[in-house]
């Protein structure tokens, strides 16, 4: 193990965050390096591996002894398209440009179902890794970006069923339905990012886990999910823009259902998206030393 260890031998009282051994009647610690390298692309591909276990791990956890299974990413976005449709299509009719707003809803609710339960999922993930953190040490990033990767599981069952609701509707996929892998690798990013910086914080502050569903609520009503960017005043638009899921979402939904791709809105998104990865990743690489004392 040591040799995918970066090495920092020093004489103190020993911490559940390191590996140990003792060398004569002195303490050695063998612990990650202290400069802002959260970024040790070298060392995270070392353990690559422990990365698709977690994974896997997680996705088995997700279903474990439930009844329905791998239908929950169905129901999910599924039911809240029907509830979005009855109030928001039918009641208040809210126009989507010739859209059926069924298929614009669900459009909306794929990829923030997937951001909303990867970002909630990574944020308890070290809480839940508590056992395996506190006996040996790895790059803990490697936790909060598996519980993300989980989701991805959830979001491919989703998709099917768009596809299936496009044919439904005789929308024919147009070529720009290329962009949604480039699309889907930005969102994952952004729930990386977002779910990386409340799993570190939720060791320290355990009311992030009961605060951040209301955050995520309000965070999906200020989107532009289940309405169309035009509801939102012009003066207002600025703000909205500000919002990385605008951008990413906008552009998923017109790249499956036609029309055109808000370039600018989209590259300020990945901007922002990039902005809060490096943020997050420096806010947690300096808790990360201290995890395994308060978790």
């Amino acid at each position: 193990m040591a040799g995918r260890l970066t090495k920092a031998i020093r004489l103190a009282p020993m911490s559940l965050d390191a590996t140990s051994r003792t060398v004569g009647h002195l303490p050695v610690i063998i612990e990650p390096g202290h400069s802002w390298v959260a970024l040790d692309l070298r060392a995270l591909w070392s353990y690559r591996e422990l990365l698709y276990f977690l994974t896997v791990r997680d996705i088995k956890l997700r279903y474990r002894q439930t009844l329905l299974g791998f239908a929950w990413a169905i129901l999910q976005p599924l039911s809240a398209m029907l509830v979005f449709s009855l109030f928001l299509g039918r009641v208040a009719g809210v126009t989507t440009s010739g859209v059926p707003y069924p298929l614009f809803a669900f459009a909306g609710l794929v990829p923030w179902m997937f951001f909303s339960n990867a970002i909630t999922s990574a944020s308890n993930s070290l809480i839940t890794s508590s056992n395996l953190i506190t006996k040996v040490y790895f790059p803990r990033v490697i936790i909060p970006a598996a519980a993300v990767l989980a989701g991805l599981v959830d979001f491919a069952v989703a998709f099917l069923v768009l596809l299936l609701l496009l044919a439904y509707y005789h929308v024919a996929l147009a070529a720009s339905a290329l962009l949604v892998p480039l699309l889907l690798g930005v969102l994952l990013l952004l729930a990386f990012g977002v779910g990386t910086w409340m799993a570190g914080l939720n060791v320290k502050y355990r009311d992030i886990r009961y605060a951040l569903p209301f955050v995520v609520q309000i965070w999906m009503f200020a989107s532009p999910i289940v309405y169309p960017t035009t509801l939102v005043p012009e003066r207002w638009q600025w703000v909205l823009r500000l919002n990385p899921i605008t951008g990413i979402v906008g552009a998923f939904r017109v790249s499956l259902l036609g029309g055109d791709v808000d370039w600018p809105t989209l590259a300020l998104a990945a901007g922002l998206t990039v902005a809060i990865v490096l943020y997050a990743l420096s806010v947690f690489a300096k808790m990360e030393e201290g995890f395994a004392d308060v978790i």
